[in-house]
């Protein structure tokens, strides 16, 4: 008898849920504005409500049909207890996000993960790290959420907070971030960041194509700065290139730490494909430290997608199991 699996993908900007096959196949899809900032009660609700309507509407009862369903949030997370201990992006601290959902919905076991780390249980099990014991998947969203495989394991640490790519520094002094301190990799390199940057640029440049692309600032995306670009922007190349120039550093970082096998990009920015992979291989040839080995790290886009944080979260009882 087949089985199937929800698979909760707890964002900053939206929840997206998925009903997973046992192949790693979403079958059906929903999702709802998270409409930060809202105390957890109601992104408990949201969660229950969403994964509710998303079986009613396709034939599915909870307890029944599916009898788990996997979260992945941002933040520090035990994995065992459910306990997400600080949510930066959202402000909880002690959240006991498997606890309350249980209560909501009975008869269903909730396994609760950080979202990178699911990202990156979906690539492995399925995706472009498949095989691989040692892998990294950095997820370009509304920060830079991170995923680290060491010897086939997930990197947790000490205190479940390990992996937070993101809050690497990679500019002294610079940007204040959401976590306190300043400079952070994710808010240089989130999707967020990009767009920032873009708005900036076309406050500075009235006369940019970016405006031709998106003559409402407020519908600035990530997207914008590159479909600019492809008109011949001089201002949306210049976006582009500090934009690398920072990802294609914090990468390095990242890989000259875990030489892992494989490094994978995920989320909205990695749509961009040759036009980030290219670039930032051409950094790692210059400043990886082993670039002279015969082993040496592979950058790929993730297999996933925006998907991976919904397969990986329907997939945290398979792979805790």
């Amino acid at each position: 008898m087949e089985k199937f699996y929800i698979g909760v993908d707890l964002g900053g900007t939206n929840i997206a849920a998925g009903i997973v096959n046992e192949n790693g196949e979403i079958l059906f899809r929903k999702s709802v504005k998270t409409n930060l900032p809202q105390p957890e009660y109601v992104i408990e609700d949201k969660i229950c409500n969403l994964c509710k309507d998303l079986c009613n509407e396709n034939g599915f009862e909870l307890g029944k049909d599916i009898t788990s369903i996997g979260i992945g949030t941002p933040g520090n997370v035990n994995s065992e207890t459910g306990v997400v201990g600080f949510n930066v992006n959202f402000g909880y601290i002690d959240w006991h996000l498997k606890e309350k959902i249980e209560s909501k919905i009975p008869n269903v076991e909730v396994f609760v993960e950080n979202d990178a780390n699911s990202a990156v249980i979906a690539e492995v099990i399925a995706g472009c790290a498949k095989g691989c014991e040692h892998a990294v998947i950095l997820t370009l969203g509304t920060g830079v959420g991170a995923g680290v495989i060491v010897d086939g394991k997930v990197l947790n640490g000490y205190n479940q907070s390990a992996a937070e790519i993101g809050h690497m520094v990679i500019s002294a002094g610079g940007r204040l971030c959401n976590c306190g301190r300043k400079g952070c990799f994710e808010r240089y390199c989130s999707a967020t960041a990009l767009i920032s940057d873009t708005r900036e640029a076309m406050l500075a440049n009235p006369q940019s194509k970016l405006w031709k692309v998106c003559p409402n600032i407020d519908r600035v995306n990530a997207k914008t700065v590159f479909d600019a670009n492809e008109l011949g922007d001089e201002t949306a190349k210049q976006v582009i290139d500090n934009y690398i120039e920072y990802l294609a550093c914090g990468i390095t970082n990242v890989v000259n730490i875990f030489q892992p096998e494989v490094v994978c990009l995920g989320g909205g920015v990695s749509n961009q494909e040759e036009g980030l992979l290219r670039p930032i291989q051409e950094y790692l040839d210059r400043e990886d430290y082993a670039r002279h080995l015969m082993k040496r790290v592979t950058l790929k886009i993730a297999t996933f997608r925006n998907d991976a944080g919904i397969i990986g979260a329907a997939m945290l009882g398979v792979y805790n199991a």
